[in-house]
């Protein structure tokens, strides 16, 4: 499919970082959901190519005596990515937290997802409530004691065979890295280099973050989380799917993507979902299902 070198979804392609001529092959891609191992077998059975586990509580349970360690019950295949990596208790943005009680936590739980991992996949950093910037922080210790986490985490999950990526979450989730911007930002005023960044389409939209400016930073984005309008089953709604994959298709990115929504029954919703997310790898607008 060969597009005009003017625009892509109206975007320009200089935007993009295109070059002349560009073209976007219809490719086949690994469509997956987040979810839990109690929703594994279902997902696999509606066709999804694998899971992407939840971390907490799911491949990690706590102890009784507060740790945190691998759950001996978690018997899934090999996953390519991991969601929710810190619980909101572990206070990843407050420096008078220990460093090595975070530390000692990363290499707990990346130690785990390894075990169950395939090679090089993906740990999602978002975290939410773990990397808010506590009322009594100033904004820039609790930025840099972040930079200093997600180093630690980098460097650990290498030693694991995994890659983190830095996930944006919009302003109803956490005060601190609201839009892909803003992560790109800070990874590069940190000097940290080795952590892409997520493409989250529930956060791009609702921190109404343009897609001019996510395809500014498209080169950038490490993994992609899918979902429709009202973060709802995609194909159910209006949200830019087709464009948000076409954007990180035509800056390079050839890998997985995540579906992340809501469902009123997971079974009956899960196989058009995967439908629109593949069909949408055409890089064509779509028309929402009439419901």
């Amino acid at each position: 499919m060969l597009l005009s070198q003017e625009a892509i979804y109206g975007i320009p392609v200089t935007a993009l970082g295109a070059v002349p001529n560009l073209v976007l092959m219809q490719t086949t891609r690994s469509v997956g959901v987040i979810a839990p191992a109690s929703d594994a077998a279902t997902i696999r059975a509606a066709g999804a190519d694998y899971v992407e586990p939840t971390i907490v509580g799911n491949v990690l349970i706590q102890d009784s005596d507060g740790g945190w360690g691998a759950n001996p019950d978690y018997a899934q295949p090999a996953a390519p990515s991991f969601a929710i990596l810190v619980p909101g208790t572990i206070r990843i943005s407050d420096p008078s937290v220990p460093f090595a009680e975070i530390t000692d936590y990363l290499e707990s739980v990346l130690g785990a997802v390894g075990a169950v991992a395939t090679s090089g996949a993906k740990v999602v950093l978002g975290s939410g409530a773990a990397r808010t910037i506590p009322d009594d922080v100033p904004t820039d210790a609790a930025r840099a004691r972040l930079a200093e986490v997600v180093t630690a985490a980098r460097d650990t999950a290498r030693r694991h065979d995994l890659q983190i990526v830095l996930e944006p979450l919009h302003a109803g989730e956490t005060n601190l890295l609201n839009s892909i911007a803003e992560a790109v930002a800070f990874l590069d005023e940190h000097a940290i280099d080795g952590v892409p960044v997520v493409a989250d389409i529930f956060h791009i939209m609702t921190a109404g973050e343009p897609l001019s400016v996510v395809a500014e930073h498209a080169h950038r984005v490490g993994h992609v989380h899918l979902a429709d309008t009202g973060r709802r089953a995609p194909g159910t709604g209006d949200w830019p799917i087709s464009e948000l994959i076409a954007i990180v298709a035509a800056a390079g990115y050839d890998g997985t993507l995540t579906i992340e929504c809501h469902w009123s029954d997971l079974a009956a919703e899960l196989p058009d979902a995967l439908a629109y997310v593949r069909e949408a790898t055409a890089a064509r607008a779509l028309p929402p299902r009439s419901s």
